[in-house]
């Protein structure tokens, strides 16, 4: 069966996570991703919280499958000679340089287009053009920056970072889309282009709910937010919510059986509106169901303390799983805090390669994140992450046809 991609070659300069998490989705999808590495040194990620002495980091492992390794000094003549070469024979140019850094190396995008002006070159870069875009940018910066660290924790306490690395993989996940759309474009003009994708605008895309909130405000209080029914005045800017909802409909995380010893052991609970009758039966109030002080949503707005505790008296006599066989079949909305020793173990995930075993040769097998598209004509086969400069000289003979000679005489002056 054909991929997606197939025919494509990503010529892959990035590193660390937000621009390998681009290629990777890209590679999963058939495209052909030379990953170009320093000489003895490769990705710093190789060598990041190492957890097996002596081999690749699940860093790296976990954000390279399906790649091949190229290594190259493209600061040595014959090294850019080779690149100019790639460059004339790849469809896409991926980088996530310090700003400027392609330009110093001779190949900015006026070069990059004189050589192949099909090439579709994307880059992740920490802000867009303005005030700080020639400012370094790591993931935590990324989120608070864009708006989520603002408005995550809650309204008493200290903005929060989430374990989600929306800065670099949502910002690599973004580019993959800006990458194929450019694709897409090139096969009606012939003409390659830029793509741009900065982290703060990919945090802030993310957190657009709370841009909603943020223009609510002028009009009068979030009255779903749990600090307008504690009497909290609400500030100029949108709030930290805790866990509220941001569907509008309240929502809180609760205590389950077991929560003293499980730092799980909780469920999400939404008081829906249409589920709300249902929820009054289940939680043994049912004359909450036409008391005017709760039947409504309005009503409840002020006592959404007292309703949450009388839910979670009932939670706590069950598990985060019966909450949710309970709760599913009667539509109410729940969901189990679930671990990633959970996850990882969740047969229905490996069964869909949401998550999948591979097997490395110096690492052995170890787990890692499947392809979270899934297309029913481009199945996703997740292959291991490629040895420093495993793939250099195929990828020297198969796609720039050099000949054996040549390529002893390239490896003999340095330059790979």
């Amino acid at each position: 069966m054909s991929k997606a991609l197939d025919g494509i070659r990503i010529l892959d300069f990035t590193h660390v996570q937000s621009g390998p998490t681009c290629t990777q989705l890209l590679a999963w999808l058939g495209a052909d991703v030379i990953k170009v590495e320093r000489p003895g040194v490769g990705d710093a990620t190789r060598k990041q919280l190492v957890d097996v002495e002596g081999v690749d980091s699940l860093y790296f492992t976990m954000l390279n499958h399906n790649k091949r390794s190229l290594t190259l000094n493209s600061k040595h003549e014959t090294g850019k000679q080779v690149l100019e070469r790639l460059v004339k024979k790849c469809d896409v140019l991926v980088e996530n340089f310090a700003p400027g850094a392609l330009d110093r190396m001779g190949f900015g995008w006026d070069r990059i287009q004189e050589l192949n002006p099909r090439m579709i070159m994307a880059s992740v870069k920490g802000f867009g053009p303005g005030p700080y875009e020639d400012c370094k940018v790591y993931e935590n910066v990324a989120q608070c920056a864009g708006g989520s660290a603002s408005t995550t924790g809650f309204h008493d306490g200290l903005p929060m970072v989430t374990g989600a690395q929306i800065g670099d993989s949502g910002t690599g996940l973004g580019l993959a889309l800006g990458i194929t759309a450019a694709l897409l474009q090139r096969e009606k003009t012939g003409r390659g282009q830029r793509v741009l994708a900065p982290m703060q605008d990919s945090v802030l895309n993310l957190c657009r709910v709370k841009l909603r909130d943020q223009q609510r405000l002028a009009h009068g209080p979030l009255t779903e937010y749990s600090q307008h029914g504690e009497g909290v005045e609400f500030g100029e800017a949108t709030p930290r919510a805790g866990n509220d909802s941001g569907g509008g409909q309240p929502g809180r995380i609760l205590k389950c059986i077991g929560w003293e010893r499980d730092p799980n052991s909780y469920t999400y609970f939404i008081t829906q509106a249409a589920a709300w009758p249902k929820i009054c039966e289940v939680i043994g109030k049912p004359e909450w169901k036409d008391n005017p002080d709760y039947a409504t949503p309005p009503a409840r707005l002020p006592r959404l303390n007292e309703v949450f505790d009388e839910i979670e008296k009932w939670t706590l006599t069950k598990t985060k799983y019966e909450v949710m066989d309970i709760c599913n079949p009667l539509d109410i909305p729940v969901g189990p805090i679930l671990s990633m020793k959970e996850l990882a173990d969740e047969p229905s995930l490996r069964e869909t390669g949401t998550i999948v075993e591979v097997d490395h040769p110096e690492r052995g097998k170890y787990l890692t994140v499947g392809c979270p598209i899934k297309l029913s004509d481009s199945k996703v086969e997740v292959t291991r992450s490629p040895l420093l400069g495993e793939h250099t000289d195929e990828i020297l003979a198969d796609v720039l046809e050099y000949s054996a000679d040549e390529i002893a005489e390239i490896r003999e002056s340095g330059a790979i």
